[in-house]
């Protein structure tokens, strides 16, 4: 069973920078995907990066170019999210996922998201 933590949440002031980083336990797939989402209060869930464990090609939404780098760490952390000149619109649950390989559609297993609080 896969099991994904995410950690590295917190107050921030904007133009500040957090570093998430997602654990993993029982990945075993050799071309998976990961992401991060994020989820602000009353708002959908929405797409923020994601990186290919082969290969290491990355997607961002565009609201995080610039700012936002995911990369690929160890088996055990597999993925970091450096964050940089964060807004206060940043302001969300940030959410680790995972899926098999770039054919599935839908990513298969989530943490339980961290905290992130960027003040004015």
């Amino acid at each position: 069973q896969v099991q994904l933590v995410e950690s590295g949440g917190g107050l921030v002031q904007a133009g500040g920078s957090l570093r998430l980083t997602c654990a993993a336990s029982g990945l075993i797939f050799n071309s998976y995907v990961m992401g991060w989402f994020r989820q602000a209060p009353g708002k959908e869930r929405e797409f923020v990066s994601a990186i290919r464990w082969s290969g290491g090609s990355t997607d961002y939404a565009d609201f995080v170019k610039g700012r936002f780098t995911i990369s690929r760490g160890t088996p055990k952390n597999p993925v970091y999210l450096q964050m940089n000149m964060l807004k206060p619109e940043d302001t969300a649950v940030y959410y680790c996922a995972v899926k098999r390989n770039e054919r599935v559609k839908e990513y298969e297993y989530w943490g339980q998201g961290t905290q992130v609080t960027v003040s004015a």
